[in-house]
């Protein structure tokens, strides 16, 4: 998927409401998993990325912040995100517990 001419989200766009269930692609553009959800707002928000399973069956909650990520929305007006990192590294964090 071609990413340049996606329009990136404003600050004011980070809030749970657009981010949960965004598709999170990773640098080979695979996708690599999902919002499960999110804490805080705006640049300072943590987002908590569901890593692998099927289905959310056997996914693996990873946390990062929002800063960590590019959010898109694409020509169909989906929201994603891009991350420099590999699904084996966000695997590789520590599992979130809320």
């Amino acid at each position: 998927m071609d990413h340049s001419s996606h329009i990136r989200l404003a600050a004011s766009e980070l809030t749970p409401e657009f981010l949960e269930g965004a598709t999170i692609y990773g640098p080979g553009d695979e996708n690599i998993g999902s919002v499960s959800h999110v804490h805080g707002v705006g640049t300072d928000t943590i987002v908590v990325i569901d890593v692998g399973g099927f289905l959310g069956i056997g996914a693996k909650p990873v946390a990062v912040r929002v800063a960590d990520l590019d959010f898109m929305r694409d020509e169909n007006g989906q929201i994603h995100a891009v991350t420099p990192w590999t699904k084996d590294q966000l695997k590789a964090m520590p599992e979130h517990q809320d």
